[in-house]
């Protein structure tokens, strides 16, 4: 009886071991991790009963800055009655990244959107990772999915991406008025009425109509939204109920406000001076409209939750609440803006309710933007597919307590203690397809460029057959090397090549006996002869070359030169005793000296006509001009600075040894030519042209095999098309009296006519340049028992490195105080981030022993952050190649 007793379980034990590894044979394309379910989702299984998702997307909301300050309901909402978690963060501050690392579960270098504009919403996107998006998963698997606002900065409208039921997407940037929407296909525009356009309450009433919707025609399917707010995002329009709210906001004035110059930092902040007046007040303004547009938020989150009570789906509903990124207003002198990797941009509001949360409590793991896609799919009961590099952050909000009463040392749970923060393109690769070094020696990066620059190959602007570098002096007098652009660099290759074939093949002189005419017999009509000039029509010509400058502007754009025609739109520049020479020394009379450079760009000047007037100066340098009056007037740093003095006097004197060396040579060409002129031929008679004919023909095959491949002709064309639409842009801010820009810097000016709502802006235009479009870097970010720091390095070479535990506002670079092992160390973790692709690499694990700070789950508020330990410095060992300290 008893051996018969024992016996009976043995073949539901085995059934029971066959189904639990059955599922784990068909899912080799799934992490293993996630196979496991947790009590919930098998009680959910067993019911049949999914939950429902809400995601509540911000756009650059800040959490560093107090932004949440204005949001009482939803604290009270999401703090109360869910779980704050204190250490969110996104990998990339910008927009589109951002956005698409949300919507994939992936970082940057795995998706390829690097910026707002690269790969946002591209063809690419659109045919390689829109279609794999969490939303697709979702759909598939029965969700009634839904998406409502702000998609990605470069969305069309022309199409409804995959995985999406219900589609209300903004076309392009955020707005509040005079938008246009896509509604499931169909283009919607909205002009500026509040109770019918404001988007805020269209995102709101559409996305609780759709819920309450959905729960009446199929009240047994789940359903999954994504409410994308533009607020507080520009340009900062707030309900008109709200316009005279928080009147002294100054949340924002945190110890790095306008801590500025930092030249222990990277180049933008050594390069951005203290604000102005101006720049203080525009701040203010803007953190008191950024929280005023935030209220209509916070009334959002207060009818959705009152929808999921009167509809009893709260218990059974997800809500999320986050933003794709923070926001600086006003730190290190940058008057607003993202994309740095500093705690106030990179940090975000990050709250979680719904079923099995636990109420009232703060969660310090770390929590990424990436982390999104997997936990809606994990939260859903699917299996999240193992190329997504984030991680499902469910089981941190699991409050199964141990069935045995003797359980009392349950196991630590392993989280992540580090990631990646990254911004910007990949780096250039070489001819032979390997990766550049981004330093080669020990020299800081000024001096290895002021060596190559002392090569003639790099003197010339850009006119050397095959020519790619150019050195151009930066407005702070440093020399730096600009890429060609144009035919010059496409032909490059080609042009060595032909090169080394020998210049037979284009070499007018390679007959010496015979002519050279041409395809002259065989296309007569297209020959036009030229007559020559005389004497006196040359002299003419040399007196209007002299007066030239006079009637053109020369300027640099992306390393190029141009010369813009303006006889068409200014008047010629004659006598001092003009009309307009007298205006300008009236104007000169009343306006002030210029004001010594700050790195906050040149305040811009309102224009009463729409004519375009010359320029007040001529450019000789980038840092000194000579004004019609034939006075030299440079900017004020070349006045103070001994160093810069010195510089810009050798950079001058250097100049101006090319130019004698370049007209010595030019002289020399001219007296050979001189003496190699052919004599003329008559190249119309039918003796000649019946002669000639086969060299001819040999001639045009030849030059046929010249011409451009069809790949570099579409790159030229590329090319061709962004230098035509920058030419554009500076065209039209010269014709509106516009000089806020600085080389390399986005710059922005903001006048009284630039918010349309209240309150306004009365205190006149002004013009500020505050990040790059190349300041390209990759972060290491950690926060364990023992550390809190961060530590970047950028495309330059450059090296920061912040102690957050004695330096939470990132105010001193201490790079100088490690030592070459635990620099190695860094560098090792963030190159094996940096190349990760999947959960299992991008996410280094740290559990049990080894993480007594996060083995197990308490709130934040009941224990003390610990006192940070030094990196050890007993051992040295070699630095790897291309730091700069």
């Amino acid at each position: 009886m008893a051996g018969r007793g024992l016996s009976a379980p043995l073949p539901l034990l085995l059934l029971l071991v066959l189904v639990g590894i059955l599922p784990a044979a068909q899912g080799s394309g799934y992490l293993s991790g996630y196979r496991l379910r947790s009590r919930l989702q098998r009680d959910r299984q067993i019911r049949n009963v999914r939950p429902n998702i809400i995601l509540v997307l911000t756009d650059d909301q800040d959490i560093e800055l107090g932004s949440m300050q204005a949001m009482n309901k939803t604290r009270h909402i999401m703090e109360k009655g869910g779980t704050h978690f204190s250490n969110a963060f996104s990998t990339t501050p910008m927009c589109c990244p951002s956005r698409s690392s949300i919507l994939t579960g992936k970082y940057v270098h795995n998706h390829h959107t690097y910026t707002n504009n690269e790969n946002c919403s591209s063809p690419s996107w659109q045919a390689h990772h829109e279609p794999h998006t969490f939303a697709v998963h979702l759909n598939n698997s029965g969700y009634r999915t839904a998406f409502f606002g702000k998609y990605l900065n470069e969305y069309n409208g022309s199409y409804v991406p995959p995985g999406w039921r219900e589609w209300v997407a903004l076309v392009k940037n955020s707005r509040f008025y005079n938008y246009t929407l896509c509604r499931n296909g169909v283009r919607e525009k909205h002009s500026s009425d509040y109770q019918k356009d404001y988007l805020t309450d269209i995102i709101t009433n559409d996305s609780i109509n759709y819920f309450r919707t959905s729960k009446r025609m199929y009240p047994h399917r789940p359903v999954m939204m994504v409410l994308s707010h533009v607020a507080p995002h520009g340009p900062e329009d707030s309900a008109p109920q709200y316009s005279t709210a928080f009147p002294n906001a100054s949340q924002h004035i945190t110890p790095s406000y306008n801590y500025a110059p930092n030249l222990d930092k990277h180049w933008i902040l050594r390069y951005t001076g203290p604000m102005k007046p101006v720049h203080m007040q525009f701040t203010n303004m803007l953190q008191r409209r950024r929280m005023q547009t935030l209220l209509s938020v916070d009334d959002s989150m207060e009818k959705m939750y009152n929808m999921l009570v009167e509809t009893g789906e709260l218990d059974n509903t997800y809500l999320i609440y986050t933003s794709d990124h923070g926001y600086h207003i006003g730190q290190f002198g940058l008057v607003k803006g993202k994309s740095m990797p500093y705690e106030f941009d990179i940090r975000v509001p990050f709250y979680v309710r719904g079923p099995n949360v636990e109420h009232g409590a703060t969660n310090p793991h770390i929590v990424l933007n990436v982390d999104l896609a997997p936990t809606l799919l994990d939260m859903a009961g699917l299996d999240i597919p193992a190329e997504m590099d984030g991680k499902s952050i469910l089981k941190l909000l699991d409050t199964d307590r141990p069935v045995n009463r003797f359980q009392l040392n349950r196991k630590g749970k392993t989280w992540r203690d580090s990631f990646l923060v990254e911004r910007g393109k990949l780096p250039h690769k070489r001819a032979d397809g390997k990766e550049m070094a981004q330093e080669e020696n020990f020299l800081p990066k000024y001096q290895r460029v002021k060596d190559l620059c002392q090569k003639a190959e790099y003197q010339t602007s850009c006119q050397q057959p095959g020519q790619k570098w150019q050195c151009v002096e930066n407005p702070t007098g440093k020399l730096r090397l600009y890429k060609c652009k144009g035919m010059a660099s496409l032909y490059a290759p080609r042009m060595q090549a032909l090169m080394a074939r020998g210049a037979s093949l284009l070499s007018p002189t390679a007959n010496s006996d015979s002519c050279d005419c041409g395809n002259v017999g065989f296309k007569p009509s297209v020959l036009k002869r030229k007559r020559l000039l005389t004497k006196k029509e040359m002299k003419s010509s040399k007196t209007a070359s002299r007066k030239r400058w006079a009637r053109s502007v020369s300027f640099e754009l992306d390393g190029d030169l141009y010369a813009v025609d303006l006889e068409e739109g200014y008047q010629p520049l004659g006598s001092r005793n003009s009309s307009w020479a007298t205006d300008r020394r009236r104007e000169e009379g009343n306006e002030d000296d210029m004001e010594e450079f700050s790195g906050m760009g040149v305040t811009a000047k309102p224009t009463t006509s729409n004519k375009l007037t010359p320029p007040a100066a001529l450019k000789v340098t980038y840092r000194c001009s000579i004004l019609m009056n034939d006075t030299v007037k440079c900017d004020g740093g070349l006045y103070k600075s001994l160093q810069a003095w010195k510089d810009h006097k050798l950079h001058i004197e250097h100049e101006i040894e090319t130019l004698q060396t370049k007209i010595k040579n030019l002289r020399e060409v001219k007296g050979h030519l001189k003496k190699v002129r052919p004599e003329e031929c008559q190249c119309d008679t039918p003796s000649y042209l019946l002669k000639n004919k086969e060299s001819f023909r040999l001639n045009t095959g030849r030059m046929h095999s010249l011409r451009m491949p069809s790949k570099q002709k579409n790159q030229w064309l590329q090319k061709e098309q962004k230098r035509r639409k920058k030419l554009r842009k500076f065209l039209k801010r010269l014709q509106n009296n516009d000089t806020c820009s600085m080389p390399g810097l986005t710059c922005f000016t903001h006048d009284n006519h630039h918010w349309q709502t209240a309150p306004f802006w009365t205190m006149g235009p002004f013009c500020a340049c505050t990040s790059a479009n190349n300041n390209t870097y990759w972060c290491l970010r950690t926060i364990n028992d023992t550390h809190n720091f961060l530590f970047c390095e950028f495309a330059t070479g450059f090296l920061e490195y912040f102690d957050l535990n004695t330096d939470p506002y990132q105010l001193i670079n201490a790079v100088s105080t490690l030592d070459r092992n635990a620099l190695n160390n860094m560098h090792q973790q963030l190159m094996d981030l940096r190349g990760c692709k999947g959960h299992k690499q991008c996410n280094p694990e740290k559990g049990g022993k080894e993480r007594n700070y996060f083995s197990e789950y308490r709130p934040v508020h009941r224990r003390k952050r610990p006192k940070v330990k030094k990196p050890s410095s007993k051992s040295l060992g070699q630095i790897w190649e291309g730091w700069v300290g």
